[in-house]
């Protein structure tokens, strides 16, 4: 039998297509059932979206959350989802902005914040997606989630328009979409997200994106793009070589016993492990002075 991909595509998503339609599109060229994304992007937003195959999928868990977007905010605009997909909701008229004032509006914004989720969102609210609760008319409450936003640079600002441009990183969970709405409800005159376009995904980048053209233009019964190797997005976390002694009994599921070198790490603490020949073994975790297993490629048996 024909030994399964494992590995990660980085997907330059265009605006139209959804993530999961997106998951069943790398199904059919790669002949794979076991196919998931990390980070769901919503139809209108473009960018990185990094797709794991095969065994990747169960390293999802362990990737970094923090992503990267460039974006567009219209001021004078409220909607019912945040973003011109939504229900016009208010207009109010611009205000006359210079640079410097917009920098001291953003300034709030960095760093560790409350942040309330869009109601069209794919929040849970008592078991169910805010978006689907919303579209048999509910009006939500959604409580505030804290978020980290860890930069947040103006780009650009047309006062005519009233659309300025904004670049940041930020941490798993954050919606620019609320960020476009707060940043608007703070000048007064509303705001809502036109345009944006996700650069940094999960450890990976635009750089390592290819297009859906490319994806469906190699399979199936192509050649379809080579996938990423697992340990590409693991590069942030500790490693441990496993000597050709202990590869046996890692395999068989046996915790090999805390390296010297990692005895400072923290009480379950992620560590990726590798075979002799340096490829992706498994991941563990530390655990009473051992490497207690948690995923074990190639177990034995």
């Amino acid at each position: 039998m024909a030994e399964q991909p494992c590995g990660f595509l980085v997907l330059d998503k265009p605006a139209g297509p959804s993530s999961h339609g997106c998951v069943a599109r790398v199904r059919r060229a790669y002949g794979l059932k076991r196919v998931g994304h990390g980070g769901t992007l919503d139809p209108a937003v473009t960018g990185v979206l990094p797709i794991a195959l095969g065994a990747a999928t169960r390293l999802l868990p362990y990737l970094g959350g923090d992503k990267a977007y460039r974006g567009v905010v219209q001021l004078g605009l409220t909607t019912s989802s945040d973003d011109l997909e939504g229900e016009e909701l208010e207009r109010r008229p611009l205000p006359s902005l210079s640079p410097s004032e917009l920098e001291a509006a953003l300034a709030p914004f960095r760093g560790a914040i409350e942040q309330v989720p869009p109601q069209v969102s794919a929040v849970h609210v008592d078991g169910e997606r805010a978006y689907a609760r919303v579209r048999r008319g509910e009006n939500l409450e959604l409580a505030a989630r804290p978020v980290t936003i860890h930069r947040l640079e103006l780009l650009n600002w047309e006062p005519a328009s009233g659309r300025l441009e904004l670049e940041l990183r930020c941490s798993a969970g954050t919606y620019v979409r609320a960020l476009a709405r707060d940043l608007g409800a703070a000048l007064g005159c509303g705001g809502a997200l036109a345009r944006l376009r996700r650069t940094e995904a999960l450890g990976f980048g635009l750089e390592q994106a290819v297009s859906l053209d490319a994806l469906d233009a190699g399979g199936p019964g192509g050649s379809p793009p080579p996938l990423l190797d697992p340990l590409v997005p693991l590069r942030h976390l500790a490693r441990h070589q496993l000597s050709p002694a202990e590869q046996e009994g890692w395999r068989c599921g046996r915790a090999p016993l805390l390296p010297d070198a990692l005895g400072e790490l923290a009480p379950d603490s992620p560590v990726v492990v590798l075979d002799p020949d340096g490829n992706l073994a498994g991941m563990a975790r530390t655990a009473g002075g051992v490497l207690q297993p948690k995923l074990v490629l190639d177990a034995a048996g």
